[in-house]
This record gives structure tokens, sequence and C-alpha cells, in this order.
């Protein structure tokens, strides 16, 4: 895609994956310490309660006219991070999908030509090509998706918090494939620990952005950011290290079918945000808040996570 074509900041449509084996995940609790649950409490319980919360969250979305394209988890293997599908795929508005390498060998199960396939019989939407960066595996380096990855689409600008699941060489392939300008740092939590991904500490949207800057601590780099935000024309919302481990960044604004505009987060998220922070951010759309404590607990991500949006073009 060159930089003369448009792409929309804001999708109006979705791609979720109902869970069906949601826990814990051993293979990633390491790099992952907003994940808090432990896989001995994963069970029954765990998947009932995961699941009741997806199901708040689609019914939201659904209600406020964002389309949603639900495909179901298969059982087999194993796979309890399903849920959050951002992180193996991303959809763009020239008919690409990019395919994803992951960190954890578990994860990688969840890249299913199936739900691909599905988008494109039943959803109706066209894929002209599909960009497959899985081979970074192979030499252990990792992009996980739009978790890895903060796009400002329409500035054609993609940001990347550098980590364990988050690696230079595949942000290289994804920078060329599709002519984005790839913006890193390093960024980490207020104890010092490296953050595992770039989406849970900001948020693009149309016209604003929120950032954790005190997490970038490298002064020069974190003023980057921040030049880059603003001179494309974003309010800079800034939040603190508490709403950062409250999932505040991790939020999506996306579109309804009637154009209105949805900023969506979880009740967590919202409730760590200020009265100031709430206005500004109502200014630009209307906060969509759901409930969705057991994903963040036990997946360590939250409602951004779970959702991949989908800029392919339609079939005409």
């Amino acid at each position: 895609m060159s930089r003369s074509t448009h792409e929309p900041q804001c999708a109006e449509s979705v791609l979720m994956i109902r869970p069906a084996c949601f826990g814990a995940n051993p293979m990633t609790a390491a790099s992952n310490r907003f994940q808090t649950g432990q896989p001995a409490d994963s069970g029954r319980e765990i998947q009932a309660r995961a699941g009741a919360e997806f199901d708040a969250l689609a019914d939201a979305l659904s209600g406020a006219g964002i389309e949603i394209c639900i495909c179901d988890d298969s059982p087999d293997p194993h796979k309890p991070d399903a849920v959050f599908p951002n992180n193996w795929v991303s959809f763009h508005a020239d008919g690409t999908v990019v395919l994803y390498p992951m960190l954890a060998e578990n994860r990688r199960h969840e890249r299913r030509q199936d739900v691909l396939e599905s988008l494109a019989r039943q959803g109706g939407f066209r894929v002209a090509r599909t960009v497959d960066l899985t081979g970074h595996e192979r030499e252990g380096q990792f992009l996980e998706g739009t978790g890895s990855l903060v796009l400002d689409r329409a500035n054609r600008f993609g940001f990347a918090c550098l980590s364990p699941r988050t690696h230079l060489d595949p942000l290289g392939d994804f920078a060329q494939q599709l002519d984005y300008e790839i913006v890193t740092f390093e960024a980490c939590d207020a104890e010092g620990f490296a953050i595992y991904h770039t989406n849970v500490l900001m948020c693009v949207g149309e016209r604003f952005a929120v950032l954790c800057s005190a997490s970038i601590r490298d002064e020069a780099r974190r003023m980057a950011v921040n030049r880059i935000l603003e001179d494309s024309g974003h309010e800079l919302i800034d939040i603190g290290f508490e709403q950062l481990a409250a999932f505040a960044g991790n939020m999506l604004e996306l579109r309804s079918r009637t154009g209105g505009a949805h900023v969506v987060l979880s009740a967590c998220a919202l409730d760590s945000l200020t009265h100031d922070q709430r206005s500004r951010l109502e200014k630009h759309a209307q906060l969509l808040a759901v409930p969705i404590s057991t994903i963040e607990q036990y997946g360590g991500g939250s409602v951004r996570c779970m959702l991949a949006e989908i800029h392919l073009p339609r079939r005409s």
C-alpha cells in the first residue's frame, strides 16, 4: 500500500474469537506481568466467566451498531489465549492480511485459515494478498500483531515498544511490505519491568492518543513519540502507571454503521480515568465500557486485545 492510499483510522467491523478453553497461559506468564491469575485456577468456572464476559462485550458492540464477525475457538489443540486474535492477524484497506510471529508455541495454533476463509465467505470481505511474517519464528524473532504494533493507519506510523515479543527484524519486514514508518522505544512499568505489548501503554484514535508517557524512560524517545502524535493532529491524553495497570491504555476507537464514534474499553479501565480524562475522550467519541475482569486477570489483556479490526474491502 502506498502512503497516498487512504485508510481510515477506525474500523466499522471487528473479528472476535469466542473462547473454548480460556485460562492462564504458563507459556506467556514470564513476559506478561498483567497476567495475575494462576494456571492452577483454570477450569470450567474460569471458562464460563470468560465466556459470559465475551458475550457481554459482543452484545455491547452490536448494540452500538458495530459489526462483529464471531468465530468459535476450536477446543483442540488447547489455546488458552484464543480470545485475543489481534496478536496473530491484522486486516488492511487494500485487501492485505498480515500473519504474525508469536513467542509462545501454544499461541501459534491460534492462526487459523478457516477463520480467514469464513470472513471472506460469510462476511463478504475481499482478501487481495497475505503477508506472512511467521517465518521469523525460526530465528526467535517475534511481532505480535497490533499488540506489538499500535498503528496510526491514516498517517502510516507504527509505534512499537521493544520487548521479548517485539523485535526489529519483523518490524522492518512489516514496514517494508506495508509502507509504514516505525517508531520504536523501550518502556517499563512502575517497577522497572519491560512492558510486553505496546497496546497496553498507548492507543491511537482518529483525533486523540492515550499514552503512558512516563513508561518511556528515554526522554528523547518519549519526546519524539509525543511530537509525532501531536504533529499528526492528535490530542494527547497522558495516563499514569496505576491507570496503565488498570488497562487504561488498552482501548480502541471504532465506528458504528451510522458513523458514530465509540471508544471501547473495560470497566476497570474506565474506573481508573479521572473526570478530566473522561471529558477529553468524550469530546471525540462515546465511551463504551464492559466489565471483563476474568479475562484481564487470567489473560493479561483487555478489550482492545479481544478485537481485530477489519479494514478489508467488501466484494462487489
